[in-house]
Protein backbone atom coordinates (compact mmCIF):
# COMPACT_ATOMS: atom_id res chain seq x y z
CA UNK A 1 0.00 0.00 0.00
CA UNK A 2 1.43 3.72 -1.18
CA UNK A 3 2.15 5.47 1.52
CA UNK A 4 0.67 9.01 1.45
CA UNK A 5 2.41 11.98 3.18
CA UNK A 6 0.35 14.21 5.11
CA UNK A 7 -1.64 16.85 3.93
CA UNK A 8 0.06 20.18 4.80
CA UNK A 9 -3.52 21.14 5.14
CA UNK A 10 -3.65 19.67 8.41
CA UNK A 11 -0.74 21.84 9.57
CA UNK A 12 -1.48 25.15 11.44
CA UNK A 13 -0.49 27.91 8.59
CA UNK A 14 0.76 25.73 6.28
CA UNK A 15 0.42 26.44 2.44
CA UNK A 16 -1.34 24.06 0.97
CA UNK A 17 0.70 21.35 -1.32
CA UNK A 18 -0.49 18.92 -3.52
CA UNK A 19 -0.33 15.24 -2.41
CA UNK A 20 2.47 13.25 -4.23
CA UNK A 21 1.03 10.36 -5.79
CA UNK A 22 2.59 7.33 -6.98
CA UNK A 23 2.67 5.76 -10.39
CA UNK A 24 0.43 3.15 -11.28
CA UNK A 25 3.28 0.20 -11.44
CA UNK A 26 5.24 1.98 -8.83
CA UNK A 27 6.33 -0.78 -6.37
CA UNK A 28 4.89 0.08 -2.66
CA UNK A 29 6.84 1.58 0.21
CA UNK A 30 8.17 0.21 2.76
CA UNK A 31 9.44 1.53 6.22
CA UNK A 32 12.41 -1.19 5.88
CA UNK A 33 13.85 -3.57 3.13
CA UNK A 34 13.26 -7.14 3.86
CA UNK A 35 15.77 -9.48 3.85
CA UNK A 36 17.08 -9.99 0.78
CA UNK A 37 15.73 -7.32 -0.78
CA UNK A 38 12.41 -8.69 -0.78
CA UNK A 39 9.42 -6.62 0.36
CA UNK A 40 7.94 -8.03 3.65
CA UNK A 41 4.83 -9.45 1.66
CA UNK A 42 7.30 -11.39 -0.58
CA UNK A 43 9.60 -12.31 1.95
CA UNK A 44 6.59 -14.17 3.92
CA UNK A 45 5.32 -16.27 0.31
CA UNK A 46 8.91 -16.87 -0.05
CA UNK A 47 9.28 -18.18 3.92
CA UNK A 48 5.93 -20.55 3.70
CA UNK A 49 6.89 -22.71 1.27
CA UNK A 50 9.92 -23.76 3.23
CA UNK A 51 8.14 -23.63 6.89
CA UNK A 52 5.22 -26.15 4.83
CA UNK A 53 8.43 -28.18 3.59
CA UNK A 54 9.98 -28.75 6.64
CA UNK A 55 6.61 -29.48 8.49
CA UNK A 56 5.90 -32.28 6.01
CA UNK A 57 9.17 -33.72 6.64
CA UNK A 58 9.06 -33.59 9.89
CA UNK A 59 5.56 -35.66 9.50
CA UNK A 60 7.13 -38.28 7.21
CA UNK A 61 10.21 -38.81 9.49
CA UNK A 62 7.48 -39.16 12.62
CA UNK A 63 5.43 -41.24 10.95
CA UNK A 64 8.13 -43.56 9.51
CA UNK A 65 9.69 -43.97 12.96
CA UNK A 66 5.78 -44.80 14.75
CA UNK A 67 5.04 -47.09 11.92
CA UNK A 68 8.06 -49.28 11.89
CA UNK A 69 7.80 -49.52 15.67
CA UNK A 70 4.16 -49.88 16.52
CA UNK A 71 2.98 -51.27 12.34
CA UNK A 72 0.29 -49.62 10.80
CA UNK A 73 -3.03 -50.71 12.89
CA UNK A 74 -1.16 -49.41 15.81
CA UNK A 75 0.55 -46.34 15.34
CA UNK A 76 -1.84 -42.88 15.77
CA UNK A 77 -1.82 -39.58 14.23
CA UNK A 78 -1.67 -38.07 17.56
CA UNK A 79 1.43 -40.19 18.28
CA UNK A 80 2.51 -39.23 14.96
CA UNK A 81 2.07 -35.35 15.71
CA UNK A 82 3.79 -35.48 18.94
CA UNK A 83 7.48 -36.97 17.93
CA UNK A 84 6.70 -34.38 14.83
CA UNK A 85 6.33 -31.92 17.51
CA UNK A 86 2.78 -30.02 15.68
CA UNK A 87 -0.76 -30.31 16.01
CA UNK A 88 -2.66 -33.41 14.92
CA UNK A 89 -4.80 -31.41 12.73
CA UNK A 90 -1.84 -30.70 10.24
CA UNK A 91 -0.42 -34.27 10.06
CA UNK A 92 -4.47 -33.90 8.74
CA UNK A 93 -4.47 -31.06 6.75
CA UNK A 94 -1.09 -32.37 4.54
CA UNK A 95 -2.17 -36.14 4.13
CA UNK A 96 -6.17 -36.31 4.97
CA UNK A 97 -6.00 -39.54 6.54
CA UNK A 98 -3.87 -42.37 8.06
CA UNK A 99 -4.17 -44.36 4.54
CA UNK A 100 -2.62 -41.48 2.73
CA UNK A 101 0.27 -40.44 5.33
CA UNK A 102 1.17 -44.26 5.01
CA UNK A 103 1.52 -43.96 1.51
CA UNK A 104 3.27 -40.62 1.39
CA UNK A 105 5.39 -42.17 3.79
CA UNK A 106 6.28 -45.29 2.28
CA UNK A 107 6.66 -43.61 -1.33
CA UNK A 108 10.09 -44.75 -2.54
CA UNK A 109 11.99 -44.38 -5.43
CA UNK A 110 14.72 -46.30 -5.77
CA UNK A 111 16.25 -44.70 -8.96
CA UNK A 112 17.77 -48.26 -10.14
CA UNK A 113 20.31 -47.60 -12.97
CA UNK A 114 19.87 -48.59 -16.81
CA UNK A 115 22.00 -52.00 -16.99
CA UNK A 116 21.90 -51.61 -20.45
CA UNK A 117 24.59 -48.91 -20.31
CA UNK A 118 27.39 -51.00 -18.28
CA UNK A 119 28.95 -54.52 -20.38
CA UNK A 120 26.64 -56.95 -19.33
CA UNK A 121 29.84 -58.51 -17.05
CA UNK A 122 29.35 -55.99 -14.61
CA UNK A 123 25.26 -55.65 -14.45
CA UNK A 124 25.58 -57.40 -11.25
CA UNK A 125 28.04 -55.64 -9.51
CA UNK A 126 26.42 -52.40 -10.62
CA UNK A 127 23.16 -53.16 -9.33
CA UNK A 128 24.86 -54.38 -5.77
CA UNK A 129 27.01 -51.22 -5.50
CA UNK A 130 23.28 -48.94 -6.43
CA UNK A 131 21.22 -50.31 -3.63
CA UNK A 132 24.27 -51.12 -0.98
CA UNK A 133 25.11 -47.07 -1.67
CA UNK A 134 21.09 -46.22 -1.23
CA UNK A 135 20.61 -47.92 1.92
CA UNK A 136 23.26 -46.60 3.19
CA UNK A 137 22.85 -42.99 2.57
CA UNK A 138 18.76 -43.32 2.65
CA UNK A 139 17.24 -44.08 6.15
CA UNK A 140 13.81 -43.79 4.16
CA UNK A 141 14.87 -47.26 2.70
CA UNK A 142 15.61 -48.37 6.02
CA UNK A 143 12.52 -47.32 7.86
CA UNK A 144 10.35 -48.94 5.23
CA UNK A 145 12.01 -52.34 5.89
CA UNK A 146 11.29 -52.13 9.35
CA UNK A 147 8.05 -51.53 8.55
CA UNK A 148 8.14 -54.22 6.05
CA UNK A 149 8.24 -57.04 8.45
CA UNK A 150 6.23 -55.77 10.52
CA UNK A 151 2.81 -55.45 8.80
CA UNK A 152 1.51 -56.56 5.83
CA UNK A 153 0.82 -52.68 4.60
CA UNK A 154 4.43 -52.25 4.67
CA UNK A 155 5.09 -55.50 2.95
CA UNK A 156 2.81 -54.75 0.22
CA UNK A 157 4.34 -51.66 -0.38
CA UNK A 158 8.00 -53.21 -0.22
CA UNK A 159 6.77 -55.39 -2.96
CA UNK A 160 5.12 -52.72 -4.81
CA UNK A 161 8.49 -50.93 -5.22
CA UNK A 162 10.46 -53.93 -6.77
CA UNK A 163 7.38 -54.91 -9.39
CA UNK A 164 7.27 -51.73 -10.77
CA UNK A 165 10.85 -50.30 -10.45
CA UNK A 166 13.16 -53.56 -10.19
CA UNK A 167 11.31 -55.68 -12.67
CA UNK A 168 11.54 -53.48 -15.72
CA UNK A 169 15.35 -52.66 -15.23
CA UNK A 170 15.97 -56.69 -15.06
CA UNK A 171 13.58 -57.33 -18.70
CA UNK A 172 16.14 -54.76 -20.42
CA UNK A 173 19.08 -57.63 -19.22
CA UNK A 174 17.32 -60.93 -19.23
CA UNK A 175 18.23 -63.43 -21.65
CA UNK A 176 14.18 -65.06 -21.22
CA UNK A 177 12.08 -61.83 -20.58
CA UNK A 178 9.09 -63.88 -18.88
CA UNK A 179 11.28 -65.22 -16.16
CA UNK A 180 11.75 -61.52 -15.02
CA UNK A 181 9.40 -61.31 -12.16
CA UNK A 182 11.37 -64.95 -10.93
CA UNK A 183 14.83 -63.40 -11.31
CA UNK A 184 13.56 -60.07 -9.57
CA UNK A 185 12.27 -61.96 -6.65
CA UNK A 186 15.58 -63.70 -6.32
CA UNK A 187 17.49 -60.69 -6.90
CA UNK A 188 15.38 -59.34 -4.13
CA UNK A 189 15.83 -62.18 -1.50
CA UNK A 190 20.01 -61.31 -1.64
CA UNK A 191 19.42 -57.10 -1.69
CA UNK A 192 16.73 -57.18 0.70
CA UNK A 193 18.27 -60.22 2.80
CA UNK A 194 21.48 -58.15 3.34
CA UNK A 195 19.81 -55.06 4.24
CA UNK A 196 17.65 -56.75 6.83
CA UNK A 197 20.48 -58.24 8.42
CA UNK A 198 22.53 -54.95 7.92
CA UNK A 199 20.91 -52.28 8.31
CA UNK A 200 17.64 -53.43 10.18
CA UNK A 201 18.16 -56.45 12.49
CA UNK A 202 22.61 -55.47 12.76
CA UNK A 203 23.73 -58.66 12.89
CA UNK A 204 27.81 -58.19 13.79
CA UNK A 205 29.11 -60.27 10.69
CA UNK A 206 26.88 -58.30 8.24
CA UNK A 207 27.60 -54.64 9.56
CA UNK A 208 31.15 -55.71 9.72
CA UNK A 209 31.73 -56.24 6.24
CA UNK A 210 32.99 -53.19 4.34
CA UNK A 211 31.29 -51.83 1.40
CA UNK A 212 33.48 -53.60 -1.38
CA UNK A 213 33.84 -56.28 0.46
CA UNK A 214 29.70 -56.68 0.27
CA UNK A 215 29.69 -56.31 -2.76
CA UNK A 216 32.11 -58.90 -4.18
CA UNK A 217 30.17 -61.48 -2.37
CA UNK A 218 26.72 -60.37 -3.63
CA UNK A 219 27.69 -59.63 -7.06
CA UNK A 220 28.24 -62.72 -8.51
CA UNK A 221 25.02 -63.89 -7.13
CA UNK A 222 22.97 -61.54 -8.62
CA UNK A 223 24.94 -61.72 -11.98
CA UNK A 224 23.55 -65.02 -12.28
CA UNK A 225 20.13 -64.12 -11.90
CA UNK A 226 20.55 -61.24 -13.97
CA UNK A 227 21.90 -63.34 -16.90
CA UNK A 228 22.24 -67.13 -16.55
CA UNK A 229 20.30 -68.56 -19.18
CA UNK A 230 19.49 -71.51 -16.67
CA UNK A 231 19.32 -71.92 -12.81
Amino acid sequence: MVEHAPSMDAVPGAAPTATPVAPPDAPADTDAPAADGLAPDEAADAARPRRSDATRAAILAAARDRFAADGYERATIRAIAREAAIDPSMVMRYYGNKAGLFAAASEIEVHAPDLTHYPREEAGARLVRHFVERWECDETLTAMMRVGVTNEAGAERMRGVFAEQIKPVLAAVCPVPEEAPTRAALIASQILGMALCRYVLHLPPAVGLGRDELIAWLAPTVQRYLTAEHP
